[in-house]
């Protein structure tokens, strides 16, 4: 590691295959704490290249527990998080109400690093119980239209890195590998940014997939659909800024989203929410959200037909009908 970290030092970046190697040796325990957080650190002080992206990406998903599914077509609502915003689980309850409106989700997720509360934190409060075995995960999808892919279990080689991350409690490449590592390989992929750049560099390697992807990024620098600023959107087809009147009916304010000071009061905001007791603030980026995530299917003829869904869902108590489910089969 001394040898690569002195390269690094030197403002060189890692061939694709060099940073394959160095995930795989990571994972194979080689480095200890304070090398991998130096590691680690280089890439808070430059840019991640897409190559470095690539190779971590292809070293993860050749070690993690596959997740096989019946279904063909999934869907994964994820924000690579560290954007600082402390919102509350936003993704997670969109996933719900994608769920609600029919499309199948695996979700996959981890505690919050850089966050009061991650999708894992909210779920486990919730009482779901985390799993690898693919026949109890199609249950839950079959049952509920959605189960939940706790990231450290299907990737043991991130086991090390895990207390180091949560140490250093800032956004780290960690955070940007996590939407493009899920175990289920979903269909559908809406991916939230916290910045322009990442914004760019999953655009390149989305593209690559063939799969239908929605990219999006809160100018103002959330790594979700906030409502607080206009949206940069990217899909297969091509870049829009969208305000917040167009894509959630109204504007909101920071405070109106926060997520609270701890898991146990971010899953009461969940819950109240997903029960469709929110406010209309919350509700709203709930919605735009989920209606995003809907559209980016291609099953819906506009971008209003899929908000109509996602209310419909959220409304109805379809949303929390599925939650209900899910955690029935606990």
């Amino acid at each position: 590691m001394k040898k690569i970290l002195q390269y690094l030092f030197e403002h060189k970046t890692l061939s694709k295959q060099q940073a394959y190697e160095v995930l795989l040796n990571i994972s194979r325990g080689m480095y200890n704490d304070h090398e991998i957080t130096s590691f680690t650190t280089v890439f808070l002080m430059r840019s991640i290249t897409i190559q470095e992206l690539e190779g971590f990406r292809d070293a993860l998903l050749e070690l993690c527990v596959k997740a096989i599914f019946n279904n063909d077509e999934t869907m994964d609502i994820v924000g690579t998080g560290g954007d600082g915003k402390n919102t509350f689980n936003i993704s997670t309850l969109s996933c719900f109400v994608v769920a609600g409106a029919g499309i199948k989700v695996t979700k996959h997720g981890n505690y919050g690093a850089s966050s009061v509360s991650g999708a894992s934190n909210v779920m486990e409060n919730l009482g779901y119980q985390f799993k690898t075995n693919n026949d109890q995960l199609n249950r839950e999808l079959d049952s509920a239209g959605i189960c939940f892919l706790h990231a450290p279990l299907f990737h043991p080689a991130l086991k090390t890195v895990g207390p180091i991350r949560k140490n250093l409690g800032l956004r780290t490449f960690f955070n940007m590998l996590g939407p493009m590592v899920n175990p289920a390989n979903p269909s559908y992929q809406l991916v939230g940014v916290y910045n322009l750049e990442m914004a760019r560099i999953y655009n390149y390697l989305l593209q690559q997939t063939g799969k239908a992807f929605t990219i999006i990024h809160s100018l103002d620098g959330y790594d979700e659909i906030s409502l607080t600023n206009d949206t940069k959107v990217i899909t297969n087809n091509g870049e829009s800024i969208l305000t917040p009147e167009q894509v959630g009916k109204r504007m909101v304010a920071p405070e109106d989203i926060y997520g609270g000071n701890t898991p146990e009061e971010a899953s009461k905001i969940f819950v109240k929410i997903i029960k469709g007791e929110g406010s209309w603030a919350q509700n709203a980026v709930v919605l735009a959200n989920a209606a995003m995530a809907l559209f980016c299917t291609g099953k819906f003829n506009n971008y209003e037909d899929a908000y109509a869904k996602a209310v419909e869902s959220l409304e109805s108590g379809k949303a929390y009908q599925s939650l209900q489910n899910l955690i029935a089969l606990q």
